[in-house]
């Protein structure tokens, strides 16, 4: 697209990833505390590199595929990469849209809890509202989300990890050197890594911006640091309650309550909000330009606003119904594991096997 900026061409990539990825799991910390915490500390922060690379990797392959494809959403993606076999991704892609969305609402209703003692189900439905609103006006309004979230997102973590260091410095140094196996770290990265990968295919909306090869190299090798820095921030500050913090539903609220922040403590857990309402407006946003490429194709008419709205809300109410049910810890701990698997056979293999060579066989795409 002529006249796009190099903001749009190598950063808002890195921070529509960024903002799939974060999700209540990882802005709570409670995915952390679930897949990189039991390796111990030096050993989560190797998963967690690990974890870095691997989506960087996905990502240079995935943008180079759909940009040589001309692939705008995940149905053109898959349709190319595994022909009639798309369907599979699709299956897979809304199981993990239901759970996630799901794990979003347990983790909004949590907030709400630990804020405001509302009823649970009360912060749910003000994440669906919110969610549904930013999804019915299409690209302009979710891309100006993902900017100004990551903006407050990374200035939050910014002041979570110096305030921490100063509060807490001596007892993260003592955790990092502790003598604690780090055993499962490897598997620990690639699963993490694994069903968050779906992420780059997730975001492809938003490569119409890239003009070259090059720009889909540059932007695709920027999406495992942006997305990792401020996860691997918040880690080092859980160390300082590290081991009893990966016990806790919310991580983040239980170090907040013990710097005694009241002022901060309201600021990140909204931070964590405009994440799950990032993360969330990202998933349902690409569905919805899956669905009105299908509308255009059909109709010859743009998707309209109302449509929009009325898919995000029936796919939000099944998924708040969920997570009122079961919660966030069980909601983390049962559902990714499953679907990191089934994402790694039709997406991830395929990818690195068939769709690499396609790339190597065709003409290439001008630069």
């Amino acid at each position: 697209m002529s006249g796009s900026s190099w903001f749009q061409r190598y950063l808002l990539p890195g921070f529509a990833f960024k903002a799939f990825v974060i999700g209540g799991g990882y802005a709570t910390g409670r995915e952390l505390a679930e897949f990189f915490l039991p390796s111990g500390p030096r050993g989560g922060l190797m998963g967690m590199a690990l974890a870095a690379v691997i989506w960087s990797v996905i990502c240079i392959a995935t943008f180079t595929f759909a940009r040589a494809t001309h692939s705008p959403d995940y149905q053109s993606f898959f349709r190319h990469l595994l022909g009639p076999g798309w369907i599979a991704f699709e299956i897979v892609y809304l199981l993990l849209l239901v759970l996630v969305l799901a794990v979003f609402g347990a983790a909004a209703g949590a907030i709400g809890a630990a804020l405001f003692s509302w009823p649970s189900l009360v912060g749910t439905l003000c994440l669906g509202v919110a969610i549904a609103a930013f999804v019915a006006f299409g690209n302009p309004s979710v891309e100006r989300l993902f900017k100004w979230v990551s903006i407050f997102l990374y200035v939050v973590y910014a002041l979570f990890v110096v305030f921490s260091l100063t509060a807490f410095g001596d007892r993260i140094a003592a955790s990092l050197a502790l003598d604690v196996p780090t055993t499962g770290w490897i598997g620990a990265g690639v699963t993490y890594a694994s069903y968050n990968v779906v992420g780059a295919v997730v975001i492809l909306p938003v490569l119409r911006h890239l003009q070259s090869r090059r720009d889909a190299i540059v932007a695709g090798a920027l999406c495992g640091p942006l997305a990792m820095v401020p996860a691997v921030l918040f880690f080092v500050c859980m160390l300082a309650l590290y081991p009893q913090v990966g016990a806790q539903a919310l991580p983040s609220d239980y170090l907040l309550q013990r710097l005694d922040l009241p002022l901060f403590h309201v600021a990140f857990q909204l931070m964590i909000f405009a994440a799950l309402l990032e993360s969330g407006t990202g998933g349902i946003h690409a569905v919805n330009e899956r669905l009105a490429r299908a509308w255009q194709l059909r109709s010859g008419r743009g998707f309209p606003p109302r449509a929009r709205l009325v898919f995000a809300g029936a796919l939000l109410v099944v998924a708040m119904l969920l997570a009122d049910r079961f919660g966030l810890v069980a909601l983390i701990a049962r559902g990714y594991r499953a679907l990191a698997y089934a994402l790694i056979a039709v997406y991830v293999l395929p990818l690195l096997g068939l769709g690499l060579w396609r790339l190597r066989a065709a003409r290439p795409v001008a630069a």
